[in-house]
């Protein structure tokens, strides 16, 4: 009787345990048949693109005209370029930018589509104002102590972008305490905060926005528009503070969804040498390796004052190109130049064909942005 009881029971827990099993496992088995699926589309575009299709979608840049014209179809066809960030002038009014906007899409030839960016923070950060809604500063949105309302601001100006063809917003700015209305305010915390509300808001919509300026430039001296400015603050503090904002969405948000842009500042505590932008230290052993960062990482406008100030080797765009990207830059911003935009991509295709960056470089980076685009087709 003892043996016959004994030997029910471990039937009855071998039963047991092969449900509780099965069901794990067919739980693991849908999500990773997803995951799997996701990574093999990446994988197939990624085959397919040629190494000089690859270094175009590692660049953005700034165009001009207010519909396409032979200059940007020259950049479309000879550099791959992956995304244009539009300014007030290529933008007249809401169906003119669309219409320019739905050409470059359709006559980039390229596996991808475009991303298309503007800075749209709200305040005087603004474009198109006589057509677009412009939105409080991102100061008075903090000053209202309700950081649901970041999330109803963002959620609106994500669906009007929509309209005009945007796919990304450089905003919200993720820093602590900036003196020029474009900050939540000057508690880490309390931006934070804001800063998740506007991520959910944007991603209500489904979305891209991009956080601004890793690791932070709250503490700027001068205006890296116009000149290099060095941050002088031991690592502990910019952790408590400066740091705060970009964990949390990093920790809470789908990094797949979002961008991080860095700054041009020289940040003492982490590296004295460098820019952020050109520094592997801020953003692949920080950012990437230390706070696991997964998403797509661009710089800040590499024509701004900070960059062109910060090294004899500076003016030079083709090395620029090379040392962002080796430093862990997934896109180069140059908003301004067409021939600059062209050194930046010859610097990183040079380095890649000269050994100087392996492709596998380049493939980490352009998997991110496939993946981000992917979700662009859905």
């Amino acid at each position: 009787m003892k043996f016959k009881i004994t030997g029910l029971l471990a039937t009855f827990l071998f039963l047991v345990m092969m449900c509780g099993c099965s069901s794990g496992n067919a739980d693991e088995s849908e999500n990773k048949s997803g995951n799997v699926a996701e990574v093999d589309k990446v994988e197939e575009i990624l085959n397919q693109m040629t190494l000089t299709e690859k270094v175009g979608q590692m660049v953005m840049i700034g165009v001009y005209g207010t519909d396409m014209n032979e200059d940007i179809q020259y950049m479309f066809n000879q550099f791959h370029i992956g995304g244009v960030i539009l300014f007030d002038r290529n933008m007249d009014n809401k169906e003119q930018v669309k219409k320019f906007v739905d050409r470059m899409q359709n006559e980039s030839n390229e596996k991808l589509p475009l991303f298309i960016a503007i800075d749209e923070e709200g305040g005087r950060v603004a474009r198109m104002k006589n057509s677009l809604t412009v939105q409080p500063s991102q100061e008075d949105i903090g000053l209202t102590g309700d950081p649901n309302n970041a999330f109803t601001y963002a959620k609106l100006t994500a669906e009007e972008l929509k309209t005009i063809g945007v796919n990304v917003n450089f905003a919200p700015v993720a820093d602590v305490g900036s003196k020029d209305t474009r900050s939540f305010g000057s508690d880490a915390k309390t931006v934070a905060e804001f800063v998740s509300q506007a991520a959910k808001g944007y991603e209500s919509t489904k979305f891209f926005y991009c956080l601004k300026h890793f690791p932070g430039i709250g503490r700027a001296k001068t205006d890296p528009h116009l000149d290099i400015s060095n941050v002088e603050v031991d690592l502990e503090t910019l952790e408590q503070t400066d740091f705060v904002p970009f964990k949390k969405i990093i920790d809470e948000q789908d990094n797949s969804k979002f961008m991080i842009m860095v700054s041009h500042l020289k940040y003492d505590a982490i590296d004295p040498e460098n820019p952020g932008s050109l520094s592997r230290a801020v953003m692949t052993d920080l950012l990437r390796d230390k706070m696991k960062f997964k998403g797509v990482l661009i710089t800040d406008d590499l024509q701004m004052g900070a960059i062109k100030k910060s090294g004899s080797d500076h003016e030079d765009m083709e090395y620029i190109g090379f040392v962002t990207a080796e430093a862990g830059a997934d896109i180069v911003l140059i908003c301004h130049d067409y021939k600059k935009a062209q050194d930046a991509y010859m610097g990183i295709l040079y380095a890649a064909r000269d050994g100087r960056l392996s492709e596998e470089r380049i493939n980490e980076s352009v998997r991110r942005i496939i993946k981000m685009k992917l979700a662009l087709q859905k």
